[in-house]
C-alpha cells in the first residue's frame, strides 16, 4: 500500500470506528489528527492524542513500515524529537529518536476490503487539499476564462506590494540600510521555505558589516556563517570561528532550528550557507550590482558563481531580487523602472509547487513566474480565506452565469 493512502484514512479518519492501541497495547484515543506538514520534518503537527490515561500534544510521522523510520534517518534527527506517534501499517520494528527514546506506534486498523482500498487510493491520488479550498473549482473546470488576465495582472502588483511592505519593515529595522535589508531578506530566501526562518535568524545574528570585513576570505565567510548556524563539522573552521565569534561577540543561533529531512543534498543547510558564502565572498557591494543589471540575464550571471541550478536562481529573482528593485524603484518615484520589474517576472519560469499545479488542473494556462505569483496570491489571500466576495472570478460568474452562485452560498 503506497503510504499516501495511510495519510488518506489519518486525515479523513477512516479509522473512527476501529479501536486503536500502541504496539505494547496501551488504548490510543486521537482528539485531533493535526495539520499535514508538506515541508520538511514530521507529517503532521499539532496533534492531540491521549495514550492510556496520558495526553500528548505534538507531531505525527507515518509510514508504511516502522523500519521505514531508521530508513529515512530519523532517529539521527531532533526534527523528530517531538513525534508523539509513529503511525504505521506494519510495525516490524520499535524506534527510537535522537535522544534514544523510545517513540510509542501504533499499527492503525482500518476498513481491509480490498474494492474499498482500491477505490480509496484512487481517491487519495486525486485527493489535494489546496484543490478542496478553492471555492469556484467546478465554475473554473466548465470556464477557465472566469479568472481574466487583468484580474492577474492585479493580482502580481498585489503580491509585490506586499513583499514591497515587508522590505519597508526590514528598513526599519536596518535604520534605512538597504543593503543590510537585502541581505537578510536574500538569506531568508537562500533557506528556500524550509529553512528560511533559521537563515533569516542567521542574517540577523551574524551582522553584515562583520562579514563585509572579512570578505576578502572566502574560508572566513563561510567559518562564521557555518558556525553562527551551529553547523561545523571541520576543526580548522572551528577554531576560526571561535576566533571570529570572540573578536565580534557572536552568537551563535540554535542548531536544531535547521531543517534536514526530505531534502536533497543541493538544497541542504550547509551547502546553501556555502553558497550564500561565496556570494558574499564574489559580489562586494551586491546590491549595487543588482541595481546595475539591465536585464533578467545579467541578474542570473550575479549568482552564476554559487553554482545553484537556474530554478533556484529564478526562485530568488522572483522572491528577492525584482521586489528589491521594484521597492527601490518606488522609493525614488521610478515609476517606469518600477513597471519594468512586473515585466520581467514574465521573463521568468513559472514556479512549479503544489499550489500551482492545482489551478493547472483547473485549466489554467501558466507560462511564466508572472502567471505563478498572481495565482499564489490569489489562492494565499481569496481562496485560503473564502474571500470570494472580493474576488473578480466570482464576479465574473455572476455576471456570466448569475443562477450557478452557489461558491457563496
Amino acid at each position: 500500500m503506497p503510504e499516501i493512502v495511510l495519510h488518506y484514512i489519518w486525515e479523513q479518519c477512516l479509522w473512527a470506528d476501529f479501536a486503536q492501541h500502541t504496539t505494547d497495547g496501551l488504548p490510543i484515543q486521537i482528539i485531533s489528527t493535526g495539520m499535514h506538514n508538506t515541508n520538511a520534518g514530521p507529517d503532521y503537527a499539532h496533534a492531540r492524542v491521549r495514550i492510556d490515561k496520558k495526553e500528548w500534544v505534538g507531531n505525527i510521522e507515518i509510514h508504511v513500515r516502522a523500519s521505514d523510520w531508521n530508513r529515512h534517518r530519523h532517529h539521527l534527527d531532533p526534527a523528530y524529537d517531538n513525534v508523539i506517534l509513529h503511525v504505521v501499517r506494519t510495525a516490524d520494528r520499535p524506534v527510537y529518536n535522537s535522544r534514544g527514546q523510545l517513540v510509542p506506534q501504533c499499527e492503525l486498523r482500518y476498513p481491509s476490503d480490498r474494492d474499498y482500498l482500491s477505490q480509496l487510493f484512487q481517491s487519495a491520488s486525486r485527493m489535494d487539499s489546496a484543490f478542496a479550498r478553492i471555492g469556484c473549482a467546478e465554475q473554473l473546470l466548465h470556464d477557465p476564462s472566469l479568472l481574466t488576465q487583468g484580474w492577474r495582472q492585479t493580482l502580481l502588483r498585489r503580491r509585490m506590494e506586499c513583499k514591497r511592505s515587508s522590505i519597508e519593515r526590514l528598513l526599519t529595522l536596518t535604520k534605512g540600510s538597504w543593503e543590510h535589508a537585502l541581505y537578510i531578506s536574500l538569506a531568508r530566501n537562500f533557506g528556500f521555505h524550509t529553512n528560511s526562518l533559521p537563515f533569516e535568524q542567521l542574517a540577523i545574528q551574524t551582522p553584515l558589516n562583520c562579514l563585509l570585513k572579512h570578505s576578502n576570505s572566502l574560508f572566513q565567510l563561510t567559518s562564521m556563517l557555518l558556525g553562527q548556524a551551529g553547523l561545523i563539522s571541520d576543526e580548522k573552521m572551528q577554531r576560526e570561528y571561535d576566533f571570529l565569534r570572540a573578536k565580534f561577540s557572536l552568537t551563535p543561533i540554535d542548531a536544531a532550528m535547521w531543517k534536514h529531512g526530505r531534502l536533497h543534498p543541493q538544497n541542504s543547510p550547509e551547502t546553501r550557507i556555502h553558497q550564500f558564502a561565496e556570494l558574499i565572498y564574489q559580489s562586494r557591494n551586491l546590491f549595487g550590482h543588482i541595481l546595475d543589471c539591465a536585464c533578467i540575464d545579467d541578474m542570473v550571471a550575479l549568482f552564476s558563481m554559487t553554482k545553484m541550478g537556474r530554478s533556484s536562481i529564478d526562485i530568488l529573482l522572483i522572491n528577492t531580487i525584482l521586489p528589491y528593485r521594484y521597492a527601490y524603484a518606488l522609493y525614488y518615484n521610478c515609476t517606469a523602472e518600477a513597471e519594468q520589474q512586473l515585466a520581467h517576472m514574465a521573463e521568468i519560469a513559472p514556479e512549479n509547487n503544489n499550489v500551482v499545479r492545482q489551478w493547472r488542473l483547473l485549466g489554467q494556462t501558466v507560462r511564466s513566474a508572472a502567471d505563478t505569483q498572481a495565482l499564489l496570491h490569489l489562492y494565499q489571500n481569496f481562496c485560503q480565506h473564502h474571500e470570494c466576495v472580493n474576488c473578480d472570478v466570482a464576479y465574473q460568474i455572476f455576471l456570466v452565469n448569475p443562477e450557478k452562485n452557489t461558491i457563496l452560498q
